[in-house]
């Protein structure tokens, strides 16, 4: 497997993980079918979601795949007033990833970020380890300091 700049993150900081590679098509780029592809619970494989809020600017949101971003928490977990999604092609400059391979790792920027309070219910989750076919399975904690994320209600 190539070393992506997020598992070099994660060996720089001495951080447990393992690389999960799998196979995938352009259709199966979503967190839901990684799952499949991993053999893992849907509700274990997280998703990276970057926003623009009106008061503070780009956040990401770490949220499991089969569920949505409760955009009115993410605000207020944000301290924002609004915040919405960004569009796809603002996506690889701003974080240097692009859609199916989003990691709340080793973004181009450090931006404010936030991890679902249900990650906290696993040993271990997954999210992209930075290019689609990768993920991490990691700790939720080593995860928040890493990233300096806080945890809370954002389904």
């Amino acid at each position: 497997m190539a070393k992506t700049n997020v598992v070099r993150i994660l060996e720089q900081n001495l951080i447990a993980h393992e690389v999960v590679e799998y196979s995938f098509t352009e259709e199966e780029i979503d967190a839901i079918s990684v799952a499949r592809k991993i053999n893992a619970e849907a509700e274990s494989v997280f998703k990276t979601l970057v926003t623009r809020g009106d008061k503070n600017g780009i956040n990401v949101f770490v949220i499991p795949g089969n569920m949505t971003l409760n955009l009115k928490k993410a605000a207020a977990l944000s301290s924002n007033k609004n915040i919405e999604m960004i569009k796809e092609k603002e996506l690889l400059p701003l974080t240097g990833y692009i859609k199916g391979g989003c990691s709340p790792i080793g973004m181009k920027k450090s931006f404010p970020t936030y991890i679902d309070e249900t990650a906290l219910l696993f040993d271990k989750i997954f999210v992209s380890a930075g290019k689609r076919g990768y993920q991490i399975h990691l700790s939720p904690n080593d995860l928040a300091k890493l990233t300096d994320a806080d945890f809370g209600d954002l389904i």
